[in-house]
């Protein structure tokens, strides 16, 4: 039996192949059946992340006695190394072991840490003495070296399961369906939407089922649940390893990445050539020449030593002039990226701070009392309301008034997402600040005042996460389609470890008088007011890049609608290409 990998049919590398290695028989492979397997797993994934990052603030400040700020930083940090891990995932399926295996190992992984995690919460020797961090003059003993050591070993275990799941069970379940088939690639079409609705769902029951055993009936019961669903979505995963269809690894577009930078340092000291069409691989490049990063040019310069046949070819001797415009593209994408960042460090306050404020706050519904994490059930449904009216309203409407087909382009939405996390700290600054005040008179605040925060981050991300991802989907190089969601994935990661960061800043600057465990004493809103203006200032940097950007396919068409050969070369002079 065959699963992936090393199988290769003669003369089509990418040829879908069935469980034994043989070509795929369409008629009895894939479709809908194998892709709602697929669906399965991703479903349980989204099911134990959520559960655990909502919530896991929580027990961290009232169990584990740890401070708000120390205990924000865990969770950001868990998350952020799980959406980096997306890369290392999506490079050893590209790489080696094909989208399959991948997916298969990488949950059985998640699945121990999170029984694991069951252990570490439900032990009581892994909690230090019960105490309530919150009352005045307490002095709580907070957990220990040893019992925080399982803790962490699980959740960057989990991390490392749930990076190599993201970056990879959306491309297998692509794998499926035939795009060179019209009803098939149809279907392609509805396994995204789908897709998304599986992950919303996954969501809204971590956070309002999964949130409440945790916080009402135990946390190892609600960790429980969570690795039983993860251990189920494995089985189900392999229950259709007859039914999919598989693509071999055809290696990962990093290595690309990393060869021309190693090539390029490597021959540094030699000479810029007197013209570019000595370089590499000129005359038969399939994206034309650019000046920008002239330095990587020097990959593709044919040494004596690469002169000879045996080296002429070989890619780790010289590169290519098309590799070398491969990886000046991937560059390119890098000052957009770094301004995504600051949107997902405003994103992962919602699952620390704006929690903590909820604890504090009045959460009754006659005699029930809503979870602080459930909260963020608001989040999601904001996220599937504006997903749902970014397609149906406000593209047709950009479209009448753009005479654009797209309506609204990546970077614009990327945009509105950025305004949109503007509104969401300025939103929940006002309300702490109310909040404290309320609470200084002895008055809870109703805690749907968080509302409104919830609903402008949710907003926001129905419009940056569609644009981000398209955007890096669309401008990538066409060879390096594969790495677009581990580079938008990293933007992510570096949202929540940016958090970290200022989290860490603004304690030792303030003195710990901004975060404390008891919110009433400290000034949450102070860092709320921070954040607002530093995405304010992103914005504007935003502005000047997004304007500055020319999007690849317009590039290719301006160039594609001159047909005078002096209208050529003066486009070329205008665009900077030699």
């Amino acid at each position: 039996m065959v699963l992936v990998g090393d199988h290769k049919h003669d003369g089509d590398s990418e040829v879908v192949v069935d469980y034994n290695g043989n070509p795929a028989d369409k008629s009895r492979t894939g479709g809908w059946l194998a892709a709602g397997l697929i669906l399965g797993t991703e479903f349980a994934e989204r099911v134990c992340v959520m559960g655990i990052s909502m919530n896991l603030v929580t027990y961290l400040v009232g169990y584990l006695h740890l401070s708000s700020s120390k205990s924000a930083t865990i969770v950001t940090n868990f998350m952020g190394t799980l959406n980096l891990l997306g890369l290392f995932g999506g490079f050893v399926a590209d790489a080696k072991l094909g989208r399959y295996l991948t997916v298969a190992i990488f949950a059985s992984i998640a699945a121990m840490g999170v029984a694991l995690l069951t252990l570490a919460t439900s032990l009581p020797s892994m909690r230090p003495p019960s105490c309530n961090p919150r009352s005045p003059g307490s002095h709580c003993i907070s957990a220990d070296g040893k019992q925080l050591a399982m803790l962490y070993a699980a959740l960057y275990i989990i991390a490392l399961g749930g990076g190599g799941i993201k970056s990879n069970v959306s491309g297998f379940g692509s794998d499926q369906f035939d795009p060179s088939n019209p009803k098939e690639e149809k279907a392609m079409i509805f396994f995204f939407n789908r897709f998304y609705f599986c992950i919303s769902m996954g969501s809204l029951f971590a956070v309002t089922v999964l949130v409440y055993v945790q916080d009402d009936v135990g946390r190892g019961w609600g960790y429980g649940i969570s690795a039983a669903t993860m251990m189920i979505g494995v089985l189900v995963l392999l229950a259709g390893t007859r039914l999919y269809r598989y693509r071999s690894p055809q290696g990962s577009p990093l290595t690309i990445v990393w060869r021309v930078v190693f090539l390029a340092y490597k021959k540094r000291k030699l000479p810029h050539p007197s013209q570019p069409s000595f370089l590499n691989g000129f005359q038969t490049a399939q994206i034309p020449y650019t000046p920008m990063f002239r330095c990587l040019d020097k990959a593709a310069i044919i040494d004596d030593f690469a002169a000879k046949d045996e080296n002429r070819y070989n890619p780790w001797i010289v590169s290519t002039m098309t590799e070398v415009e491969e990886v000046k593209m991937v560059l390119k994408l890098f000052p957009i990226w770094s301004t995504c960042i600051l949107f997902w460090t405003v994103y992962s306050q919602m699952t620390t701070f704006t929690i903590e404020q909820a604890t504090f706050m009045n959460r009754k519904v006659g005699s029930f009392v809503i979870p602080a994490g459930s909260f963020s059930v608001f989040l999601f449904i904001s996220i599937l309301l504006f997903t749902s009216l970014n397609e149906r309203v406000f593209v047709p409407i950009a479209r009448r008034l753009t005479h654009n087909v797209q309506g609204l382009t990546s970077l614009q939405r990327v945009g509105v997402g950025l305004v949109s996390a503007i509104a969401a700290m300025i939103a929940a600054a006002i309300v702490e600040m109310q909040r404290r005040e309320h609470a200084v008179r002895g008055i809870k605040l109703s805690a749907f005042w968080l509302v409104p925060q919830y609903f402008f981050v949710g907003a926001g991300e129905g419009f940056a996460y569609v644009g981000q991802l398209e955007f890096f989907i669309r401008e990538a190089p066409e060879k390096m389609k594969s790495m677009s969601t581990g580079f938008f994935l990293s933007s992510l990661a570096m949202g929540f470890f940016v958090s970290s960061l200022l989290v860490s800043i603004v304690d030792r600057s303030s003195h710990d008088t901004w975060i404390k465990n008891n919110l009433n004493t400290g000034k949450l809103d102070y860092f709320y007011w921070l954040l607002a203006g530093l995405v304010a200032l992103d914005f504007i940097i935003f502005l000047v890049f997004a304007m500055k950007h020319q999007y690849k396919l317009q590039t290719h068409i301006e160039k594609m609608e001159i047909n005078d050969e002096k209208e050529l070369q003066s486009w070329e002079k205008g665009n900077g290409v030699a």
